[in-house]
């Protein structure tokens, strides 16, 4: 079985195929001050509350975009699983050819995205991956990575009301029943909620214009499914892009190696 870890900003997922198939996944708070003790506890606990066995884990990959936690996942993937795993990142042999410049500024989650886009549903696509950052990555017809935009993500903006206004307080985000808010609480979640899909519809539109085609819109991100119900755009939430990215890409070193 196959063990794939994105490490986010916020929030480490993990999954584990047997072959194609997805048998699990998990979603935990990335903290870099966790030790490999801990992030090893952790991942011994959800296996067995899943009743696997994490013994039967013969190889592991890895997107991050956090290099402090590198180290960390790398050596408790060494003691827990007695496995080294795949870091995958610009370098690594996809099969995505990459336009941005430089190709290293590309995150590895950004790459398996694509990567699973193509696989899943064709290109041309625009994937957009809710995460602490939203990101838009456009790829073409032939299935090129082309590059994208990268935008603060929704909590980003919640966070930012609440920490740098005197009176405006924390709220939780969700789809209000009407735009004009009658409350402070309703016009804040109003503002960020339609706000937020405002903004992606607007720069969605304008990449489409860009692009010259009629891609189709991919949303992925812990608040994808959200959004995706204020826009008239995304088409599609796949909620394990990335997990199927990462296993793609695995399977296509392995076969290389």
């Amino acid at each position: 079985m196959l063990l794939v870890i994105d490490v986010g900003n916020t929030n480490t997922t993990l999954g584990v195929y047997r072959e194609a198939e997805l048998l699990n996944h998990w979603r935990l708070t990335t903290n870099p001050a966790r030790t490999v003790d801990e992030y090893g506890v952790h991942a011994r606990n959800l296996f067995a509350l899943a009743q696997m066995d994490f013994t039967d884990i013969e190889a592991i990959a890895v997107a991050s975009v956090v290099p402090p936690l590198n180290y960390t996942v790398k050596r408790m993937a060494e003691v827990y699983f007695h496995l080294t795993p795949l870091f995958i990142d610009h370098s690594t042999d996809t099969g995505l050819k990459i336009l941005y410049e430089p190709a290293s500024d590309v995150g590895a989650d950004r790459i398996v995205d694509a990567v699973a886009a193509v696989s899943r549903h064709g290109s041309p696509c625009i994937v957009v991956d809710f995460g602490t950052a939203t990101t838009f990555n456009a790829i073409n017809a032939a299935g090129e990575y082309v590059g994208g935009l990268i935008t603060p993500g929704i909590m980003i903006s919640s966070e930012a009301l609440f920490s740098r206004t005197a009176k405006l307080p924390r709220v939780d985000i969700k789809r209000p029943q009407t735009v004009i808010g009658k409350s402070t609480v309703a016009a804040m979640q109003s503002g960020l909620y339609y706000g937020y899909s405002g903004l992606v519809d607007g720069v969605l539109e304008r990449m489409i214009q860009e692009m010259g085609t009629t891609p189709r819109i991919i949303a992925t991100g812990g608040l994808a499914p959200l959004i995706a119900t204020g826009s008239k755009y995304i088409e599609k939430v796949d909620d394990t892009l990335t997990l199927e990215g990462l296993r793609l890409v695995y399977e296509r070193v392995a076969k290389s190696a």
